[in-house]
Parts: structure tokens; C-alpha cells; sequence
């Protein structure tokens, strides 16, 4: 789902993923990227009113937010704080659409907001999967639903008539790529209706982390799964440019993107939604003379 403006109620994450993309933006908040990242949570308990300040503006112009860009916002400590949701009921308020990705299953508490927003085509929910082997997915992100938490609550939300995806992300290649299609057919069983993919990337010290990750718990496919990246990075753990960071280049990217183009096909996982901006309003502020017109 693509979007230019993204809303991240928290920084940090206690999923503690080995392979998140994220963890060097806490290095711009005086924090290392490794276990203050896991342990040093930022919370913007604010979210919800600085966000209606924004939409309410008249600068402001109806676009698709992407919550959850940088880290999860379903994390552990949403079931506390409900900021999260907070945030969601703002935007069903103002009918502005938004994308939702997350590895939680806690993202069903609030299928009766997110329905209201799908009623106005204005939501879509991507669950990620990486792997469907329980073993590989409690190493690889120790305190993120199991992958069948995260099949249930997509089978949840397509019952509520809310329009999902799944992300197999990250593909990790020489791990966890031969996953790609048994990871769809679940997602299409379970009522996913699009799909996406993200190969796995190393910026700065996520290299550093992830190598240490698959010493400990991968020692024997630690040499295929670099070597792997590099193939598919030009010679580099890790290339930068946008059009590429997600997808990679070469042969072995080549066969990726294939054998998920196929899969799609073959399952259906194509109806990807398109959200409108069209409903949105500017509600009127409780007790303003606006509210005369309501009686």
C-alpha cells in the first residue's frame, strides 16, 4: 500500500526482530540500535491529539497514512497505552484512509473501528509473515505472534469484511525463501485478498546484529544466507536506492520475484484494494455552532 505520510506511535520495538530495518533510527534519538532499541521504548502519548491538529488543518490534503512504517504500533505495549487505537478512532472520525502493518494479532481488538474506516474504503490491513516454521519464527522475532496468530487474525479481520493482505517479509534468502508460496496458500485460505513480499535488508548496523543472530542460532547457514544477499546486493550486504532496496537484482532476485508473481496468480492474492479519499471530512469540534445543524 503505498503512502507518502506515515504515523509511528512508538519508536523502538520489544519484538526484538534480528533483521529490523528500523533499529538504526534510534541511533538519531542517542540510543543504540541493538538492545536500547529492544529495551528503550519512545511513546507519543500525544499521537491522537496532534494528529486531529493535522487533519483538521486546511493545509492538510487527503491522503492514504501508512501507520506502522517504522515500528510496530501493535506491539506489546499498545494492549496498555491504546494509542494505536486512539489514533484509528481519529481517523475514522476524519474518514481518512489508512494502511495498517503489523506482526500482531492484538490488531483484532479494534476491527470495529477499522470497519467503519473499510465501510468508506479508507483501510487495509497487511499482517507480515516470515516464516510458517515455529521454530524459526520464535529465533528470529522472539516476542511477535506466532504464524498462526497472525493467520487467525486475518482470517478475523476478512470476516469483518475488512480488506487484507499479507507481506512475507522479510524473505530471508537461504532460510526462509523456499517459504514464499506455502506462506501465501495459508494467507489465501485464511481470507487474504493481496500480497506482497520485501527481501531481507542490512542497513548500517542491522549487518552487525543479524550476522550475530545467525552465529547463534544458524551457524551452519550463515556463510549461504550472506553470501545469498550479496548475490542479490550487487557484491553488498546492503544497497540503498529505493527501487531496489525491497526487491533486490540479479538471477537469484530474478527467481524470487517470479516464483511470487505465480503464486499471486495462481491463488488469487491479486485484488489488491485501492483506498479513497473521497469521504473525508473535517468533523465539527464538540460545542461548536456547528453542532446546531445535528439537532
Amino acid at each position: 500500500m503505498g503512502f507518502d505520510a506515515g504515523l509511528n506511535p512508538y519508536r523502538g520495538c520489544s519484538h526484538w526482530c534480528a533483521y529490523c530495518y528500523a533499529r538504526p533510527t534510534h541511533e538519531y534519538l542517542g540510543f543504540s540500535a541493538g538492545l536500547d532499541f529492544e529495551t528503550k521504548l519512545m511513546v507519543k502519548p500525544d499521537a491522537p491529539e496532534l494528529l486531529r491538529t493535522a487533519l483538521s488543518s486546511r493545509s492538510w490534503k487527503p491522503q492514504v497514512i501508512g501507520l506502522s512504517g517504522n515500528t510496530d504500533a501493535y506491539q506489546p505495549v499498545e494492549r496498555t497505552l491504546g494509542i494505536t487505537r486512539r489514533c484509528l478512532e481519529v481517523l475514522a472520525e476524519f474518514r481518512n484512509p489508512v494502511a495498517v502493518v503489523t506482526k500482531s494479532r492484538l490488531i483484532t481488538r479494534d476491527v470495529d473501528v477499522l470497519s467503519d474506516l473499510a465501510a468508506h474504503r479508507a483501510t487495509a490491513v497487511v499482517p507480515s509473515i516470515t516464516s510458517l516454521r515455529a521454530e524459526v519464527q520464535r529465533a528470529m522475532e522472539p516476542r511477535a505472534a506466532s504464524p498462526a496468530k497472525r493467520l487467525e487474525a486475518v482470517r478475523i479481520l476478512a470476516s469483518a469484511g475488512i480488506p487484507v493482505g499479507v507481506n512475507v517479509a522479510p524473505v530471508v534468502p537461504g532460510l526462509t525463501h523456499q517459504e514464499v508460496p506455502q506462506i501465501l496458500e495459508a494467507a489465501a485460505e485464511a481470507g487474504a485478498s493481496f500480497a506482497s513480499y520485501i527481501l531481507l535488508r542490512l542497513p548500517w548496523g542491522v549487518k552487525e546484529i543479524f550476522g550475530t543472530w545467525l552465529d547463534q542460532h544458524y551457524p551452519e547457514r550463515k556463510d549461504k544466507v550472506l553470501n545469498r544477499v550479496r548475490d542479490m546486493r550487487g557484491g553488498k550486504l546492503y544497497d540503498a536506492r529505493f527501487e531496489v532496496r525491497g526487491r533486490g537484482e540479479g538471477p537469484w532476485a530474478d527467481q524470487l520475484k517470479a516464483l511470487f508473481r505465480v503464486s499471486v496468480r495462481k491463488l488469487g492474492l491479486d485484488r489488491r484494494p485501492v483506498l479513497s479519499t473521497e469521504a473525508f471530512r473535517v468533523p465539527p469540534r464538540p460545542g461548536s455552532q456547528t453542532d446546531l445543524f445535528d439537532l
